[in-house]
């Protein structure tokens, strides 16, 4: 009984690490994006987003449909042409302070709430060069969470 039970638990096992390396993020296409109970365009629309470039994580895929969870913990899903693969990130901190260069030394710029959505231009070790609203400059990446 122990040599069949001990192969599946590694079976087990392996197939979730494999499945926990499989998420990554991507951004909404468009200012209209419908998220969806199940992998079709049949199943009813949960929630539709309006905000262009918000990342979301990809957890599933099931045919031309992935399903995602957002910043806020919504799930469903979405239709691949609705998917970017462009570079963008939400602050997960209760402030982030934007600085003009890449060391917290330097000038600060702005400082914003959590949930702000930034456009990421370029990582250099552990800071991202952002543009957010007005204001362009860079950013700690402990602070973001997206597509970096």
């Amino acid at each position: 009984m122990s040599k069949v039970i001990i192969p599946l638990f590694f079976i087990f096992f392996i197939t979730n690490y494999l499945y926990a390396q499989n998420e990554y993020y991507l951004t909404l296409r468009s200012d209209k994006v419908n998220l969806r109970q199940g992998p079709s365009f049949e199943y009813p629309v949960k929630l539709t987003y309006e905000k262009k470039f918000l990342p979301v994580l990809i957890i599933d895929k099931s045919y031309n449909f992935r399903k995602i969870i957002d910043h806020e913990n919504n799930s469903g899903w979405i239709h691949i042409s609705q998917l970017s693969k462009k570079k963008a990130a939400i602050s997960n901190k209760t402030e982030v302070i934007i600085y003009k260069k890449s060391s917290k030394y330097s000038k600060p710029l702005a400082l914003v709430e959590k949930g702000r959505l930034f456009l990421i231009k370029k990582c250099e070790n552990s800071w991202c060069k952002i543009e957010t609203g007005d204001y362009s400059g860079w950013v700690k990446k402990e602070h973001l969470k997206g597509r970096l």
